[in-house]
């Protein structure tokens, strides 16, 4: 009986594991190609970003971490927002619930809400917030997930490296 049970157990994790789309993108890696409608109605594509630096965060507003690291990105657009461009991307969330947080939160990021996983899956299967820094030509040069989740000093050192 035992060995049943545990046969049926492994079966059931096999189910629900996510599987990446396009894997999960490192450092070293160019951002993968995808095309978002911005909360202001413009378009951005990941062609759009090459040629200046961006920071790339995937979140969820009813997610802890990343409540608790969106504040830290604003700080870092506040400082930085004149040389590096900060796009940031829900994770199956609709643009009411993003702006409402938003204007809660006193968070200004530019963001795009996604009500699936099509983008996020391009760059990761698992875990949010995921913090992507990329340089001029497209490459990440820095990831941060929510193990553990960065500190601004950690944001601030990737962003001034570039």
């Amino acid at each position: 009986m035992k060995k049943w049970y545990v046969i049926l157990l492994l079966l059931l994790a096999g189910c629900v594991r996510e599987e990446p789309k396009g894997g999960v993108i490192q450092p070293g890696d160019r951002i993968p190609a995808f095309h978002l409608q911005m909360d202001d109605g413009s378009s951005l594509s990941s062609e759009n970003l090459v040629g200046s630096p961006c920071l790339i965060i995937f979140f969820h507003t009813s997610c802890s971490d990343c409540r608790n690291t969106l504040p830290l990105v604003q700080k870092a657009y506040e400082q930085y927002a004149q040389r590096v461009r900060f796009v940031a991307i829900s994770r199956e969330q609709a643009a009411s619930e993003v702006r409402s947080w938003w204007k809660e939160h006193g968070i200004t990021l530019p963001f795009s809400a996604q009500e699936d996983r099509a983008v996020y899956e391009l760059f990761a299967s698992s875990r949010i917030p995921r913090i992507y820094i990329c340089d001029r030509r497209g490459v990440v040069i820095q990831c941060f997930d929510d193990n553990p989740c960065p500190a601004f000093a950690d944001l601030e050192q990737a962003l001034k490296d570039l």
